[in-house]
């Protein structure tokens, strides 16, 4: 039997404007620059020229000028409201949005040559035949950032035959490779850490604890990596002064030698630019937005100009309405643009500076351990606004701060109940955590279940498992490996 029901249903969508809103509050600020720069090339009728506005340009302020505002024409645009509204926009005169003079801040890097053109210009100065030349070559194109050849020499030798018609075996190509791996900087062209450690080894000056750093590296490398210094104490009948002098040896080589490399990288640098600034002065917080946030932003004095234009003509031709109509679509895109950075600044800036007010105790002092419990939702509903624009605001944005450059997101955290009955944020069990290891017995580390007693202790009833998500989370090795001799 079939019903026929009526049934109601309540949903919110949002518009293609909110849509575009939302992710330009989620644009850190150099991709926020790439944006706006995008929509100036997208978009004739903005203009972000930084001449001052003119008499002949406030003109266009004064709708009485030309006549009824509600003179329209047939495509039903109101040209008075456009010629009305191309005055500064008000987020430009709003103070404490951002400061006057926040100067560009950038790292200077060098231009130099790429770390592969390095490796080549290295190779050029060596006498090869020209097939171990062309092998050399494709080595160094399959290095990688860290300075390692991932690939086995059977790949390798399979695609050199394929790609660059060179028919060779794996023993030339490892023949070839040991080319590779004389060039600077050491370690680089090894195929693993092991690899890479014995490279940098074998160019120190020879001593006994050089000596004894290539044993451990080349035949108890398993044993060293894990710590089984008691095992390796009996394999090479030394003491303990020995081995820690040939630790150290292995200590001051770099694992990753391509990161090494200063003249210039195929890589790209990633550079943090902060959003927020924060300053203390007089003892009390003082909250900037990056000036690169607020763009100078208004309308084309051209499009007003061709507005001008068609209002003064006294025959309207179809192509002048059909350029009409393309200027409005424009003029509306360049109004709700500008609209939408000003609603941009000011939800940063709302955001912000909730976060900073509740957090105040840890920006005056820098102590970690002053950090408050605080999610999202506390932020949400003290400044009034949704909990995913929040979330926005944090995940991707940096303050930089009197303690350094900080994510903002690193200021939110669950919190849990001491054994005063306190709610306390994990941050502070964290920080505690990592003090208490950075004050252990380094021969005799502490495990997790008695970090575990310890913070209990301290009055933090945490269990061993919490204790060992925390310290995986501080990138803390385990006791075993934390030991030392």
């Amino acid at each position: 039997m079939l019903r026929q029901s009526l049934n109601f249903k309540l949903s919110q969508k949002l518009s293609p404007q909110q849509i575009q809103l939302m992710k330009l509050i989620q644009l850190p600020t150099q991709a926020f620059e790439q944006r706006v720069k995008q929509e100036l090339e997208e978009n004739p009728a903005l203009d972000d020229s930084k001449d001052s506005l003119d008499d002949d340009y406030d003109e266009f302020s004064n709708q009485d000028e030309y006549g009824d505002e509600n003179d329209t024409i047939e495509a039903d645009i109101n040209v008075d409201e456009y010629l009305s509204d191309d005055d500064i926009p008000e987020y430009r005169t709003q103070a404490n949005n951002y400061s006057a003079d926040d100067d560009e801040k950038s790292i200077p890097y060098a231009s130099g040559t790429s770390f592969t053109q390095s490796l080549t210009d290295q190779l050029n100065t060596r006498r090869l035949s020209e097939q171990h030349y062309g092998i050399a070559q494709f080595l160094v194109g399959s290095i990688d950032n860290s300075g390692y050849i991932r690939r086995s020499m059977e790949d390798i030798a399979d695609d050199l035959a394929f790609t660059m018609n060179i028919y060779t075996d794996v023993l030339e190509v490892e023949q070839v490779l040991k080319v590779v791996q004389q060039l600077d900087p050491a370690g680089v062209g090894a195929r693993d850490l092991q690899e890479c450690l014995l490279i940098q080894l074998s160019r120190k000056r020879n001593n006994e604890s050089t000596e004894l750093a290539m044993k451990l590296v080349g035949e108890s490398f398993d044993a060293f990596s894990k710590k089984h210094y008691k095992k390796i104490l009996e394999k090479y009948h030394i003491d303990e002064d020995e081995l820690r002098d040939a630790i150290e040896e292995i200590e001051h080589l770099n694992p990753k030698p391509g990161s090494a490399y200063a003249g210039g990288s195929t890589r790209m640098v990633e550079q943090v630019v902060p959003d927020f600034t924060i300053r203390i002065k007089d003892g009390e917080l003082e909250l900037t937005l990056n000036g690169r946030n607020a763009p100078e932003l208004h309308v084309s004095r051209d499009y007003s100009n061709m507005l001008k234009g068609y209002k003064e003509a006294k025959e309207k031709s179809k192509s002048q309405k059909d350029a009409v109509m393309f200027i409005k679509q424009k003029l509306d895109g360049a109004k709700w643009f500008i609209e939408a950075i000003k609603q941009r600044q000011e939800t940063l800036f709302m955001t912000m500076s909730s976060i900073m007010y509740y957090q105040k105790e840890y920006f005056l002092t820098g102590d970690e351990r002053n950090l408050r419990p605080m999610i999202l939702k506390d932020i949400a509903d003290e400044i009034g606004m949704d909990v995913s624009t929040v979330s926005r605001v944090a995940n991707s944005k940096y303050v930089d701060t009197p303690y350094g450059t900080k994510l903002i997101k690193e200021f939110f955290s669950e919190s849990m109940t001491n054994s005063d009955g306190e709610e306390v944020s994990t941050r502070e069990i964290k920080k505690i955590l990592e003090t208490v290891i950075g004050e252990e017995s380094k021969r005799k580390p502490l495990t997790d279940q008695k970090l575990a007693e310890l913070l209990k202790e301290k009055g933090y009833p945490i269990a061993r498992r919490t204790v060992a998500k925390y310290r995986e989370q501080l990138d803390i090795p385990v006791a075993r490996l934390r030991k030392e001799i």
